[in-house]
C-alpha cells in the first residue's frame, strides 16, 4: 500500500460518535490510533491519581467533570476534542508504562497471541500499519471500511486473545479492560507522529528486549 492511499480525518465527511465509558469518534476508511490495556493495569489507587489529573486536564479546558463532560467534549470543534484527547491519552500512557498489574503480556507467547490476531485479517477486514504490545497495554494504527466496524473488531480481537491468554495460564475474569482510547488520524504529520509514538514506547517505558513486540510495515511514498 502507498502511503497516498492512508486516508485521514476529514470534518466535511460522514462520521459519528458512539458513547461507552470514552467517546468513539469512527469515519469509514480514516485511519485510527487505538490503545488498549489489561483489567489490573490501572489498580484503583493509580486511577484516584489518574483521575484527579484528568480532572485538572478538564477544568483547564473548561469542561465541567461532575456533568457529563463528555457529551461537552463533543460539541467542541474537531480541533479542540483532538488536543483534549490527546492530553486524556497521555495522562493515561504515563501510568501504564510504570508496568502496573500482573503485566501477562511481557509473556512472548501472549504477546503474538496478541499480535497475531491483529494481523490476521489485515489487507482483507482492515489496514493495520503499526503496532506495539507492550507488558500491560497495546498500541496500533489501522483503518477500518466502515464506521461500525472498529468497534466490532475491537470486541473480536478482544475476546479472542483473551480468551486465548486465560486458558493458557488458567486465568479467570476479564483478561483485557473493557473499553479503549481511540483517535482519528487527521494529517500525514500526525500519521507519522503516531508511528514514532509506537515505535518509540518500548525504549520510553525502559523494556528489554523480550519483554514487547514492535510491528512496522513500510509503506512506498
Amino acid at each position: 500500500m502507498d502511503q497516498q492511499d492512508i486516508s485521514y480525518f476529514d470534518p466535511d465527511s460522514e462520521w459519528s460518535i458512539v458513547e461507552r465509558g470514552l467517546p468513539h469518534w469512527t469515519q469509514a476508511g480514516c485511519v485510527v490510533f487505538i490503545t488498549w490495556r489489561l483489567d489490573d493495569s490501572l489498580p484503583a489507587e493509580v486511577l484516584q491519581q489518574l483521575d484527579a489529573e484528568i480532572k485538572d486536564v478538564l477544568l483547564s479546558e473548561r469542561l465541567d467533570p461532575s456533568a457529563n463532560w463528555k457529551l461537552q467534549l463533543a460539541s467542541r470543534d474537531p480541533r479542540v476534542r483532538g488536543k483534549v484527547q490527546r492530553k486524556l491519552f497521555a495522562i493515561r500512557d504515563k501510568y501504564l508504562d510504570c508496568g502496573y498489574g500482573a503485566c501477562h503480556l511481557a509473556n512472548p507467547v501472549d504477546a503474538n497471541t496478541v499480535l497475531n490476531s491483529l494481523r490476521k485479517f489485515d489487507g482483507d477486514r482492515y489496514f493495520l500499519s503499526d503496532a506495539v504490545v507492550m507488558p500491560n497495554h497495546a498500541h496500533f494504527l489501522c483503518d477500518f471500511a466502515s464506521e461500525t466496524e472498529m468497534l466490532k473488531q475491537c470486541t473480536e480481537w478482544k475476546r479472542y486473545s483473551g480468551r486465548q491468554i486465560n486458558q493458557r495460564h488458567s486465568l479467570l475474569g476479564e483478561f483485557w479492560q473493557v473499553d479503549q482510547f481511540d483517535h482519528l488520524i487527521r494529517s500525514p504529520e500526525q500519521f507519522e507522529h503516531y508511528r514514532r509514538y509506537i515505535a518509540e514506547n518500548p525504549s520510553r517505558a525502559k523494556l528489554q528486549e523480550g519483554t514487547f513486540l514492535h510491528f512496522h510495515k513500510q509503506l512506498t511514498t
